[in-house]
């Protein structure tokens, strides 16, 4: 037998074609998991496996002839593999695999899912799973040890580059030493950083046809026939023959129609905005060729190519010249040379260090597109120059529909004509989409940038932010380096906040930390380096506090102004019964915020849903 011992073998096959498949001799063991997709399995969106546990369809499908294998919608389908992971631990192999299917992608995107048992969050890597991404197949493992130490999955890309609606067999071989990925028979790519036992998550879902851990989900559009696992690890020869069984099959059934229409997904959004540059966004169906026409007049007599083959687009202009309006409009261009043309746009380069300016805060758009889209529309009325987002602006951040339908549509009234500068909210579950849909400066997930006379420093307080944490220490030196007039911080998380059971239940106890004590210890740098005002989230009410310096209220110019402006569509709370030593107005009501800026003026205004103004402010500084 061409087999290795002992090794884990998973063989993935995925297929758009519809004859019967011919009877296959039995050669090498059984595996030990086993889904065929027919029929004669397949009932009721339950799919019973050969070997293994039943699994249950989710999410949109249709089964292909009488052996044509399962086609997943890649909206919100998957397969899931029971969800009791401790009755499923038995069948998945401890130290090697083979991994083998039959399937094909109509689809493209960054983390394609074929099959797998994995979290990949943050630092915390565990498990395998095999999939694609824009172009290339890969397979992804965690063992007890590694080459470089770094306890993490090694992602294993292959040279492949495959192509729409065409089947083929994707093999991952781990033998407990080396990890092979092999395509359509022949080795695609190999690696040795992964040695020893794999090393599995506590926790997490088995899925056939989705990138899927606890904080990302990525649903396959394409044809799935089988899955079968494997815990040994085959050799070339077996695989080889495995391949040539279906080499016939392949040339029968050629391409599948991926008939999904060319379509805008995400209109165009605005982000990166400088005195010479504006970085344009926007997401087609189906990868595409692009191309951004601007120009300072209607005429759009320059152009900007982005990157072709992706479905997620942003392409950067550059040369343009400070606090000019310019037009614009998006190109897209599929496979077919089917093009797709965006409305004609605005927006307003940057402008000088002391020429007045506003803009807009609007935090908490979460899951509310009826209340974000008024927002942004009264917003883009009084026509700032950009958008600061505190966070949550999706109720989940992993579910491509809370982009797709809601944020982006809702606020593109705004985003389409002047730049955004978001942080990460807790709802955004770092998840990938975030950083897909966003160009920010790196590190991404904190940044700075600066606007006429005020400079903004961007967090995450999401992670650690205690004063041996890099933010932490990025932040005081960021602050202490800048000369700019006004400083303003924005994160998601409160440092101040009267909200009546966020920080301990008001209406039971009067014990509350009115606050996220743990960001409060931000608050030292911002009494050290004179930060003027502090914008958040996460509380879906309005409240400003007293100046504040050294944690007491206080009417000097030195003190720091607090802002919780969480009022973009979140479902709404409540402030406590107490008023606290900090609070100077506070409203329960969705909102936005304006901010203009003259040289040392400062003058800030809130609005609720009618256009009301409920709270106004004035600083002067030298």
């Amino acid at each position: 037998m061409n087999w290795k011992s002992p090794l884990l073998v998973v063989v993935i096959w995925y297929t758009l074609l519809t004859p019967a498949l011919a009877a296959l001799p039995h050669e090498g063991p059984d595996p030990i998991a086993h889904w065929i997709f027919n029929p004669r399995t397949v009932s009721q969106a339950k799919v019973e496996a050969r070997l293994g546990p039943a699994g249950s369809i989710q999410g949109g499908h249709e089964m292909v002839g009488s052996d044509g294998g399962i086609l997943l919608d890649g909206k919100q389908s998957r397969v899931l593999i029971t969800d009791n992971y401790t009755n499923i631990q038995r069948y998945l192999p401890k130290r090697a695999f083979t991994v083998s299917a039959r399937a094909s992608i109509n689809q493209r995107q960054d983390w394609g899912g074929i099959v797998g048992v994995f979290q990949d969050n943050r630092s915390y890597e565990k498990g395998w799973v095999v999939g694609y991404d824009q172009r290339n197949f890969f397979v992804a493992l965690a063992t007890t040890a590694t080459d470089d130490g770094d306890g993490k999955m090694t992602y294993l890309k292959g040279r492949t580059d495959y192509e729409l609606g065409r089947y083929y067999h994707v093999v991952a071989v781990y033998d407990g030493q080396t990890l092979q990925l092999f395509v359509d028979g022949k080795l695609d790519a190999e690696s040795t950083v992964q040695k020893g036992d794999i090393l599995y998550p506590e926790q997490a879902p088995v899925v056939i046809g989705a990138y899927q851990d606890d904080d990302e989900f990525f649903s396959h559009a394409g044809r799935i026939y089988d899955i079968a696992l494997y815990d040994l690890a085959a050799k070339p020869d077996w695989v080889q023959q495995e391949f040539a069984h279906m080499e016939t099959l392949a040339q029968n059934v050629g391409l599948d129609s991926v008939n999904e229409p060319f379509t805008v997904v995400v209109p165009p959004y605005l982000q990166r905005g400088t005195k010479t540059s504006m970085t344009v966004g926007w997401q087609t169906s189906k990868p595409a060729s692009t191309l951004v026409k601007y120009g300072e007049t209607d005429e759009l007599k320059q152009t900007q190519a982005g990157l072709a083959g992706k479905m997620i687009h942003h392409v950067s202009l550059t040369d343009l010249k400070p606090d000019t309006q310019y037009f614009y409009q998006v190109e897209s261009v599929d496979s077919s040379g089917e093009t797709l043309q965006g409305d004609l746009l605005t927006f307003q380069t940057a402008c000088a260090e002391e020429t007045p300016f506003g803009f807009a805060i609007i935090s908490d758009t979460q899951g509310n597109p009826e209340v974000s889209g008024r927002v942004a529309e009264m917003a883009w009325g009084q026509r700032p120059s950009f958008l600061i987002h505190p966070g949550d602006l999706v109720s989940t951040g992993t579910n491509d529909s809370h982009w797709t339908r809601q944020f982006f549509p809702a606020m593109a009234p705004l985003i389409g004509r002047v730049p955004m500068f978001p942080v990460l909210g807790n709802h955004e579950v770092n998840a990938r989409n975030y950083y897909d849909y966003f160009d920010l400066p790196a590190p991404e997930y904190y940044y700075d940038f600066r606007y006429g006379n005020a400079h903004f420093f961007m967090l995450d307080t999401n992670k650690q932010v205690d004063p041996s944490s890099e933010q932490y220490q990025w932040l005081d030196k960021a602050l202490s380096d800048s000369d700019a007039r006004w400083k303003f911080v924005v994160h998601h998380h409160p440092v101040f906040s009267s909200d009546e059971n966020d920080y301990g239940n008001l209406w039971k106890t009067n014990q509350s930390t009115r606050g996220d004590a743990r960001v409060r210890v931000l608050a030292e740098l911002y009494d050290k380096h004179h930060v003027d005002i502090v914008w958040n989230g996460h509380i879906h009410s309005y409240e400003r506090t007293w100046p504040i310096y050294r944690n007491s209220a206080t009417t000097a110019a030195k003190g720091t102004i607090y802002m919780v402006t969480g009022g973009g569509g979140g479902s709404l709370e409540t402030p406590g019964p107490f008023r606290p030593f900090f609070q100077n107005n506070v409203k329960r009501g969705h909102h936005y915020c304006m901010a203009y800026i003259n040289g040392g003026t400062l003058e800030f205004k809130a609005f609720d849903l009618e256009g009301r103004l409920f709270d106004y402010m004035k600083l002067e500084k030298q």
